[in-house]
């Protein structure tokens, strides 16, 4: 695989789990841009509360765009990276993308299970505020070259099925 795959969606659709695996099954690299802006700024939730989501955007945006410059690798961004435009540019002329779409009940079940505070959903996720991030999200995610259902029975199988439609795009 020579080229970059950024896995996009929403917060807790597993884009780091199957990231990990996704890697394993194209021989790449994999990055968690998350962790690239913990490493420079420290936790996230520190960043949104001193700079707000538009300072926490620039940030991803630049850690999106040092992954980008490296060497092809399987790419897991932030759930709402695709929201701020020079990231999603970045992302298109950079990488091939994948949603991983996944139904907001399980969103929310994922959410809740996860010991992450997320800060635009808290520590207590409902459905209602789920389905209204992901009302504004949706469109941009269905932006990516391929969208990719789930879950499937297990995270191998997501991993397989996304490593199927990442090989076919790729030729």
């Amino acid at each position: 695989m020579d080229c970059h795959i950024a896995l996009v969606g929403f917060m807790a659709a597993g884009k780091t789990t199957i990231g990990r695996r996704l890697a394993r099954e194209l021989d790449l690299p994999f990055v968690d841009t998350d962790e690239l802006i913990v490493a420079e700024h420290g936790p996230i939730a520190d960043l949104f509360a001193a700079h707000g989501e538009a300072g926490f955007r620039a940030a991803e945006c630049a850690a999106v765009a040092r992954a980008l410059a490296g060497a092809p690798a399987v790419l897991a961004l932030g759930g709402g990276a695709m929201t701020y435009e020079p990231t999603r540019e970045a992302v298109r002329s950079g990488a091939l993308s994948v949603y991983l779409e996944i139904p907001p009940e399980e969103l929310v079940a994922r959410l809740r299970r996860s010991p992450t505070v997320r800060p635009l959903v808290g520590p207590a996720p409902t459905l209602e505020r789920v389905r209204e991030l992901l009302s504004e999200r949706e469109p941009l995610y269905r932006t990516a070259d391929i969208t990719v259902p789930g879950p499937h029975p297990t995270r191998g199988a997501y991993a397989r099925a996304i490593a199927k439609e990442v090989r076919g795009r790729a030729r």
